[in-house]
Formats: C-alpha cells, structure tokens, sequence
C-alpha cells in the first residue's frame, strides 16, 4: 500500500512537470512566431514605405512562407492585426497593419494574457 501511494504521488508530480514543460515549450514559440512577422512587417515596411494591408500580403511578397499557426489556438486564422496610426499627410490612405497580436484568450504561466504579449 505504500509503495502503490509513493508511486501515485511521483506519477502526479512528472505530470505536473510535464504539463508546464509543454505549456513553456509553447509560449517559446508563440514569441519566436511573434518576433519573426513583427520582423516581416518591419522589413515590408522598410522596402515599401507603407505598411502591408493584412498578414497575407507577407506571404505574396515573400517575407515569409506562410503565416504560422497560433501555438494556443491550433491555427493560422486567428491572429489579432494591430493596425497603423493613419498617416496625417493622407487621411484617405489605407493604414496597414503595424503588429499583429496572439488571438488566444487564455494565461500565460507568468499570469499575464498571451494576448498582450509585446
């Protein structure tokens, strides 16, 4: 009975161990996806003058091969673009798309949402 309840309480300690590895493993890519098209949009910007229009001009002007799925929502589509201040010289123009942002609402492991992060 003893060794049954240690071998019980080690099993629930490797799985909380392991659940915060994945979750850890996840948030390091969420930032490398992140830095990577905020990259991208700065290199669009620095070639074109303006900003792209939506993330999939990135991939028609080949700044990057595809746009990356969202670790903590399992897809492609549900990137937030934050969209550039209009430019005060040309109110009519399109403003294009500044950042881009993690569409998932959850917690990241430091408490903060993986939404805000910069």
């Amino acid at each position: 009975m003893i060794v049954m309840s240690l071998i019980v309480i080690l099993a629930s300690i490797g799985l909380a161990i392991y659940t915060n590895s994945v979750t850890r493993a996840k948030e390091s890519v969420l930032k490398e996806d992140l830095f990577r098209m905020r990259d991208a949009i700065d290199q669009f910007y620095s070639d074109k003058g303006e900003y792209p229009t939506s993330l999939q001009d990135l991939v028609s002007q080949k700044y990057l091969r595809s746009i990356p799925v969202d670790p903590f929502t399992n897809s492609a589509d549900t990137w937030r673009e934050v969209p550039a201040e209009p430019d005060p010289a040309n109110p009519t123009a399109q403003s294009g798309v500044y950042d881009v942002r993690s569409g998932s609402e959850l917690k990241a492991l430091d408490g903060t949402n993986y939404s805000d992060w910069n």
